[in-house]
């Protein structure tokens, strides 16, 4: 058994992870390895089985799945930091979810499925050439690089907090590399069917371990459910003002507030229309349904399903703000390193036993085999198999799957680069975990919701304007990163505006870039353009 104390609000607490917590991590293992074999125990021959599960997926299977995705460790550690910090302002973003899903649901998926496609991205290959299809794939690449990595980061803080007992570069490393041989385990034989079964268990567990969390400190307070209340609606934010931990919606004219309804109906709701339809890892779940109808039905259950899961994690922030008294989260450091303060808890707190549940709960909500398996498609379906048929290279189907299976390899060790790599940037900016790993989205997303918003609603566009176009939205992203802004010696006016401020003028410039370029009178679906 490992231990050691940490510096938790001014006080020192020992840390323990018992033979108890380390079975229940192994029983985890077990069952997960269990439930992949089993959907792995069909060998998968073709490329479609291996990506899209040969679109035998379940609706009902389809919305897990997409849950596990969407509710990363940003989720379960992120999100009971934001309420501990603020109030319940995140919940309303979910607003922002169901528009997004009406809105795929309508204009994206239909095609997707009438065009048969195995990557959204082939739409753009119909629209505006080989040319286009391949660009926006490679932004996809690195904006789920990005993404997931940055995830991945998230995840490799608890693990090596459990672990080594320290959040150092190195041990961050060791952390994320443990995680990235989880998800080659589920990810490598049985493609997207193993990994939509072993989505079921992670739900499962990371939801099951966040109720015992909220009922075990529910039934530790020291207070009763009127003084609670009393103290959480006449709360003092870090600069001593005055604040509501309860508040719903946040109703503020300020760019620098992420979550307010402003920025829920505009860069929220196109963040969300970016996840659902435009990157791989989460439209790959939808494409694998049988039609647009069910694709459609699963999309709006997805967002349903969402709002109860995120208030779980919301009620658990206010209630470690009860057991703290309101203690500065700033304060809560584990060998002298700022971390979530749920972890905190959960490793200096928990009793032996529900610590090793609750552990498990953070390890399945860091599953990354969602994101292999997407980008992995990507490589092959828009890269790869392309290439061989333009020199004219006929492959049976039994090539592309030991094509998907390097590139799964090759991009978790991409993965890995990219979660080191957050350790730094991450402390850089000074960011919450949770605006940390949704701002990172941008990145992609803005010159993603440029280009296709010009395919969907105009006759404008062509392949150079479309790259372009991405190039476009990334780089107005970059410029609004704070290491950015100081390092190129930018007016520090740039570092103001939240992320989602930073995705609607990276969409908008990418829009207005790609209409300057002319399709070709000859494209069909130029003429179908609204």
């Amino acid at each position: 058994m490992k231990e050691t104390s940490t510096r938790l609000g001014g006080g020192r607490v020992e840390l323990r992870f018992t033979i108890w917590d380390w079975g229940i991590v192994a029983t985890y293992a077990m069952a997960l390895a269990l439930a992949g074999w089993w959907a792995s125990r069909k060998q998968v021959t073709n490329a479609e089985g291996y990506f899209l599960a040969s679109h035998h997926v379940p609706t009902w299977l389809v919305v897990i799945s997409v849950l596990s995705t969407t509710q990363s460790a940003a989720t379960f550690l992120g999100v009971p930091d934001n309420s501990y910090r603020s109030d319940f302002s995140y919940l309303s973003t979910n607003i922002g979810a169901l528009i997004a899903a009406l809105f795929v649901g309508h204009f994206l998926m239909p095609r997707f499925h009438q065009m048969g496609v195995t990557t959204v991205y082939e739409l753009l290959d119909a629209r505006y050439g080989g040319m286009a299809r391949r660009a926006a794939a490679a932004m996809y690449l690195l904006g789920r690089i990005l993404a997931s990595g940055a995830r991945l980061y998230l995840a490799a803080i608890a693990v090596s907090m459990i672990i080594f007992l320290d959040v150092s570069a190195s041990h961050i490393a060791v952390a994320s590399l443990i995680l990235i041989l989880f998800g080659l385990a589920f990810t490598l034989w049985g493609g997207l069917n193993a990994v939509v079964w072993s989505d079921l268990v992670q739900v499962i567990l990371y939801v099951g371990a966040a109720l015992l969390v909220l009922i075990w400190m529910a039934t530790s307070l020291p207070m009763d459910m009127a003084g609670a209340w009393q103290i959480l609606t006449h709360a003092s934010d870090a600069g001593g003002a005055s604040i509501n931990k309860l508040r719903l919606f946040d109703w503020s004219g300020d760019f620098s507030h992420p979550f307010s309804m402003l920025a829920v109906v505009t860069g929220l709701t196109l963040l969300n229309i970016g996840n659902f339809g435009l990157d791989q890892d989460t439209s790959q779940r939808f494409l694998a349904c049988a039609d647009a109808r069910q694709a459609r039905r699963a999309l709006i259950l997805s967002a349903l399903a969402t709002i109860p899961v995120v208030l779980i994690f919301l009620v658990i922030g206010s209630l470690l703000y009860l057991h703290y008294a309101g203690g500065d989260a700033a304060a809560a450091h584990f060998s002298g390193e700022k971390i979530t303060i749920f972890m905190a808890y959960i490793l200096s707190e928990m009793p032996p036993g529900l610590r090793g549940l609750v552990t498990v709960g953070v390890l399945a909500a860091a599953a990354i085999n969602s994101g292999l398996i997407a980008m992995s498609a990507v490589a092959v379906s828009d890269f790869y198999r392309p290439w061989l048929e333009r020199r004219g290279t006929v492959r049976d189907a039994g090539h592309y799957v030991l094509a998907a299976r390097i590139a799964v390899i090759l991009l978790a060790l991409a993965l890995l680069a990219m979660a080191v790599l957050c350790y730094a940037w991450q402390r850089y900016a000074d960011t919450p975990l949770l605006e940390f790993v949704l701002g990172v989205m941008g990145f992609a997303y803005s010159g993603l919701l440029g280009v296709y918003g010009a395919a969907l609603f105009t006759r404008r566009g062509s392949g150079a304007s479309v790259v372009g176009a991405l190039v476009t939205g990334f780089v107005v992203t970059l410029v609004q990163q704070p290491f950015f802004v100081d390092w190129a010696g930018l007016p520090p006016i740039l570092k103001v505006a939240a992320f989602p401020w930073q995705l609607c003028l990276g969409t908008m410039a990418a829009f207005l870039v790609t209409i300057i370029g002319k399709t070709p009178a000859q494209c069909p679906l130029a003429r179908t353009a609204q």
